[in-house]
């Protein structure tokens, strides 16, 4: 009798911790990602917490002409040092003035080169279409493709869109930039020389199929925690 109880015993606690499981699968059910945080996510941004400081030189080379400034960036602290051939700022982000102004818009402008994957899950005041398959202006390949809106009074270049393409593997290959979203495109480009730091994947080099104009990236560095 008494082993008949223990059995019965048993089976009970095993019945209860089965349920229990079930119970704790319902309540957390796998979030779906977004498109823009599967791209965001494909390019490493789950490491990005871990980032204590990043330093990068951006470089425009048209024709015979050659340009570049240098940043680094606390993320965590939003302090900011740019660096130009005529002077250094060091500047709090979240108290720009009218001596950092300059220094700024050129961040903004640049970061959004090097993470552009990122400010798709960043930047607020924006509008995302759903995907669809398109032929890319640039590689001709079939890709998908996303345009990206900011509202009209947002950052220092409101109303301006972004078609973006990505592959299967939700990598950014190319972009068209349009002014203001007007139809007509501003600047057509494709992305590429991907490297990876610490997680994190940056497309280094960006180019024109119609010009002799060249964006690209050097002495990126990342400290982390």
């Amino acid at each position: 009798m008494k082993l008949h109880i223990l059995i019965l015993i048993l089976f009970l606690s095993l019945f209860s911790c089965k349920n229990e499981a079930k119970k704790d699968t319902l309540k957390t059910p796998s979030k779906k990602l977004t498109i823009a945080e599967k791209i965001a996510e494909a390019h490493g941004i789950s490491n990005w917490k871990n980032v204590e400081e990043i330093q990068f030189t951006f470089n425009v080379d048209r024709d015979s002409s050659h340009f570049n400034r240098s940043f680094i960036w606390k993320p965590k602290t939003q302090h900011v040092t740019a660096i130009t051939k005529k002077d250094t700022i060091t500047y709090f982000r979240k108290n720009v003035d009218s001596l950092s102004v300059r220094a700024d818009q050129g961040f903004i402008n640049d970061k959004f080169w090097l993470l552009p994957a990122f400010q798709l899950a960043w930047d607020k005041g924006t509008t995302l279409s759903k995907p669809k398959r398109e032929i890319a202006p640039i590689s001709k390949d079939t890709l998908n493709k996303i345009t990206l809106t900011y509202n009209s009074k947002l950052g220092y270049t409101p109303g301006d869109a972004y078609d973006i393409f990505y592959d299967k593997n939700y990598h950014i290959k190319e972009w068209v930039f349009r002014k203001s979203n007007q139809e007509k495109p501003s600047i057509t480009t494709s992305f590429s020389n991907y490297k990876t730091i610490k997680g994190i994947s940056f497309p280094t080099k960006s180019t024109k199929s119609t010009s002799n104009w060249s964006l690209y990236f050097t002495d990126i560095k990342i400290k982390t925690e």
